[in-house]
């Protein structure tokens, strides 16, 4: 069965290697785990910072044969005519002259090169109406090497062609080979941010899998906590929450008490519980989980977990047991680590985020020195996400000391840390969107606008297009527009984010009524009175019937409605159109309100 190559492998790491097995193993595997036992964060795609705790055999990138330290010498070159590759030898000489060239690290190009010519081999050799497992393997090849070149967008012909390849009612290896290109695809596309196509593909290898395997296979269960961390990176947190009790379930039968497997569901599991702001069951998961590391050894993963515990307490406010849970983990941290590593500059962050809401600002600022000390000179090995992460922490501390312009010169650096790392365009939609809201709340609004203009067009292309986050987005770029008096440019971003809303909040929701608040005003400004009279009339409607008045928007809302109405010469009408109706009269879907609470980013919304 043809070996497969990880298309995540880091920026920041050496050369990949790609090894292709001379033997089939007859297995379908999920892709390889790796996990740093000093790092709870996972290695997923399109990273976006979630809330502790991380779980620590997390999406991890696949890692390529590292079992020989010497270095091979180059092969020999060969020439071939092109006519010849009917040859049903050349295939598999060609493939192996591509594995020895990534090998012997003299670069990626001549091993394409080699890898697409054995490609056309195989293709030109295969016999009419039988499906070449050797050509799907040359695909998987050439397209690990387009990754590995930063070319995700021509790796993913490839691999859609490859993954057409195989029949998987013809047994174990095609099995075998369409799971692995399903997940190689959904790989790639997640190093592009397209999160909603590679969950796709991650189903589709995972519906493959079960047939092949059955339901309760412990390889089905590795399968199924990788699907469940790319729904937690889209913020899918029902669906992720059914992968992992799946999981769990799984590793209770076939794996041992307090095993590492178990351990590691847990934590994702409190990962999931904490968004879901069940911070008591996210303890509870978190504690166990703890309890394994310490049967098995593992004093790093302790101290990650203990961070992800200190995490919690500070969300229940229990803070000096928060306190207590930060220290211990950064002692095992300085001893195994050393003083300047990048997980204790974490805890540094941590506790200045502590000391901050304590009241302690002289502590919570003497941390965040000590963190970007850290950050400033990084030790070999730290990655440009764990510094442009930490960055990101530290300039929310310095706007809550008020200094936003220290806390958008680290927003500047975290984002030219990340701006050619492929996979990072959410993270860094993010950062414009805060870098937005800062500029706004300074009178900038200019540069604010420009700022959200950038985050929104990132934000299009990936699959928080779909989120609640990206409604918010668009209010507060229509905001800045409003103080710019582009009043028909934030007439359509107020729109669009009702719309967007409406769907995933609720009209319920304070982000949603503030965004039907703002619209209201906008159509007013410009001269749509009826309009904004009719909005805010439903506004009005639904907060006392569902919402109560004892809410200080409701006055305000009050007292304009009637400013309305008495510019255009009439009295409230106490039976307005149903709020639904009113957004969208044809539509009949219910409104999901959302767990996730997104911040309006200080703006009335």
């Amino acid at each position: 069965m043809p070996g497969l190559v990880s298309v995540k492998t880091p920026p920041e790491a050496p050369p990949v290697r790609i090894t292709v097995p001379e033997e089939d193993t007859g297995q379908i595997r999920p892709v390889p785990q790796r996990s740093d036992s000093g790092n709870g964060k996972p290695n997923s795609p399109a990273q976006r910072r979630p809330p502790s705790p991380s779980p620590s055999t997390s999406r991890a990138k696949p890692s390529p044969d590292r079992s020989s330290g010497k270095k091979k010498s180059p092969p020999e070159k060969a020439v071939i005519d092109e006519t010849s590759l009917d040859n049903p030898d050349l295939g598999p000489f060609l493939l192996k002259h591509a594995r020895d060239t990534i090998a012997s690290g003299e670069g990626p190009s001549k091993a394409l090169d080699y890898a697409l010519r054995a490609a056309k081999s195989f293709e030109k050799c295969a016999v009419d109406g039988e499906p070449s497992l050797d050509l799907a393997m040359s695909l998987h090849v050439v397209a690990a090497i387009y990754c590995s070149l930063g070319k995700f967008e021509e790796a993913i012909p490839e691999l859609e062609r490859a993954i057409r390849v195989p029949e998987v009612t013809r047994g174990a290896d095609h099995a075998l080979a369409a799971f692995s290109g399903y997940m190689q695809l959904g790989d790639t596309h997640s190093m592009l941010g397209q999160l909603d196509r590679s969950i796709e593909c991650y189903k589709e290898g995972l519906k493959i899998q079960m047939e092949a395997l059955g339901e309760t296979d412990p390889r089905v269960a590795e399968t199924c906590r990788y699907l469940a961390e790319a729904h937690v990176q889209a913020m899918q947190f029902d669906d992720a929450e059914n992968l992992c009790k799946k999981t769990l379930e799984i590793h209770r039968v076939h794996s041992p008490p307090a095993s590492l497997e178990e351990a590691a569901d847990r934590r994702l599991m409190a990962l999931i519980c904490e968004a879901n702001g069940d911070y008591e069951a996210a303890l509870e998961h978190l504690v166990l989980a703890s309890m394994a590391m310490i049967a098995n050894g593992q004093e790093n993963d302790v101290a990650a977990i203990d961070v992800s515990i200190g995490n919690i307490y500070l969300s229940l406010s229990r803070f000096d047991e928060a306190v207590f849970s930060y220290q211990k983990a950064l002692t095992v941290f300085k001893s195994s680590k050393g003083d300047n590593h990048p997980l204790v500059a974490s805890v540094f962050v941590r506790l200045a985020d502590l000391y901050y809401k304590t009241g302690k600002l002289r502590e919570s600022r003497s941390y965040c020195e000590n963190a970007l000390r850290i950050y400033g000179k990084p030790v070999p090995g730290t990655t440009a996400d764990e510094i442009a992460s930490g960055m990101t922490e530290i300039s929310a501390i310095y706007e809550l000391f008020n200094e936003p312009e220290e806390a958008l010169k680290l927003l500047r650096k975290a984002m030219k840390l990340l701006e050619d790392k492929p996979g990072q365009q959410s993270t860094i939609a993010g950062i414009e969107a805060r870098m937005g809201v800062m500029l706004y709340m300074i009178g900038r609004y200019e540069e604010a606008r420009s700022a959200f203009e950038s985050a929104v067009v990132k934000l299009r292309a990936s699959v928080e297009r779909k989120s609640a986050f990206f409604g918010v987005v668009l209010n507060q770029m229509g905001l800045a527009c409003v103080q710019l008096f582009r009043i028909d440019e934030a007439a359509e971003l107020f729109e669009e984010a009702r719309e967007i809303l409406e769907q995933e909040c609720g009209p319920c929701h304070q982000d949603t009524l503030g965004v039907y608040s703002n619209l209201a005003a906008t159509y007013d400004a410009m001269g749509r009175v009826e309009d904004a009279i009719e909005i805010l009339e439903c506004v009005l409607k639904l907060r006392e019937e569902k919402l109560g008045t004892a809410n200080p928007d409701f006055d305000d809302e009050k007292n304009r409605l009637a400013d309305l109405l008495k510019e255009a010469g009439r009295s409230r009408n106490r039976k307005p159109k149903s709020l639904e109706n009113l957004i969208d009269p044809n539509s009949k879907r219910t409104k999901k309100e959302t767990s996730k609470k997104w911040s309006p980013f200080g703006f009335r919304s």
